[in-house]
């Protein structure tokens, strides 16, 4: 019986498309792994373990955090603090960035931004969640302190990116710029094993996801699409599927799979849309696009905007390119005042 690869032989396999890199990279994957692990096992017996419900505080976006928010987010920070492959981290969770400057991460060639647990109010209803990152060079010099320009890069600068979904089963799929690739985790061995090679986008799908409770407060432009959605297609006599979980992670995977368009516009509850470029935007935009897809924020390609804060928002329109294409031609031709 065939066996398959598992997420560390992948990696190592894959050391080649880094060729500045002398397997720092693979380290911090794995670190990923590793602390993805421990928040798959948290989730699983969170309301066994009491941990299920709010902690009591707000993240600096002014959310209630969830107590795995701050479970999730401990347990990463602790994970790669312990390599020596990343001088700085920046969290959803946190206000500022964190500088890693003692002795063994001194010369670290990397920085980490983490949303460690997207859709975390899911937690108690039993709903996928999940946890995105996203990895870049360091611009400043080595040796000394990260800086905050060393997180304020644009999209296109990362080297990878990637989320884990904690579900029916628990999957980590990332990107290093040479396509898109999935491992799934068997609780049984403890290891994440390759189960869907080079993933790739239909270039057009089935599945709108959008917050329709928001409707009123949305541009015309995505009125007008979400309307045209919910038309008959000529083709099949029924309208495009609303599918919308209200955890990123989960319905980016679900279109990824199946073909769609993920949503969140600005608005009048949300000037600038509700995500964050950084955490969320980014590193989604990168998987979409080695898979063949498009990410906008309704005109801009994500990857090209230039962040000016840690926790900046945008619009966020993601999924398969015509679907994409589509609505932003609806915004184009239903410009809002």
């Amino acid at each position: 019986m065939k066996r398959h690869i598992t997420l560390g032989e992948f990696i190592i396999e894959n050391q080649k498309d880094f060729p500045y890199a002398k397997g720092e990279l693979s380290a911090l994957l794995s670190s990923i792994r590793l602390a993805g692990k421990m928040v798959n096992q948290g989730i699983n017996k969170a309301g066994l373990a009491e941990i299920v419900g709010a902690a009591g505080g707000e993240n600096v976006q002014g959310e209630d955090q969830q107590k795995l928010d701050v479970i999730a987010n401990d347990m990463f920070i602790s994970t790669l603090r312990k390599r020596g492959e990343i001088c700085g981290l920046a969290s959803e969770e946190m206000e500022d960035h964190i500088v890693f400057d003692d002795a063994i991460h001194s010369d670290a060639k990397y920085v980490v931004l983490i949303d460690p647990l997207d859709g975390s109010s899911n937690i108690d209803v039993n709903v996928s969640v999940g946890t995105i990152f996203s990895i870049y060079r360091r611009v400043s010099e080595p040796g000394s302190p990260a800086t905050l320009e060393d997180f304020l890069q644009p999209g296109n600068k990362q080297i990878a990116a990637g989320y884990l979904v904690y579900g029916t089963s628990t999957m980590l799929v990332y990107t290093t710029g040479n396509g898109v690739n999935a491992f799934t985790y068997d609780p049984g061995i403890g290891s994440f094993f390759l189960s869907h090679p080079n993933m790739k986008v239909k270039e057009n799908g089935k599945i709108y996801s959008i917050n329709e409770g928001n409707y009123v407060h949305m541009p015309e432009g995505v009125k007008r699409y979400i309307k045209w959605c919910q038309e008959l297609d000529p083709a099949t006599n029924r309208p495009l599927t609303s599918r919308y979980i209200g955890s990123l992670v989960a319905d980016f995977h679900r279109n990824l799979l199946k073909g769609g368009i993920y949503i969140y516009p600005q608005g009048t509850t949300a000037p600038n849309g509700k995500l964050r470029l950084l955490y969320e935007c980014n590193p989604m935009a990168y998987l979409i696009e080695q898979a063949g897809g498009k990410a906008s924020d309704g005109k801009t390609r994500i990857m090209d905007i230039d962040p000016t804060e840690l926790h900046q928002r945008v619009p966020f329109f993601c999924g398969s390119s015509e679907m994409v294409d589509k609505a932003e031609w609806f915004l184009k031709e239903y410009p809002s005042d």
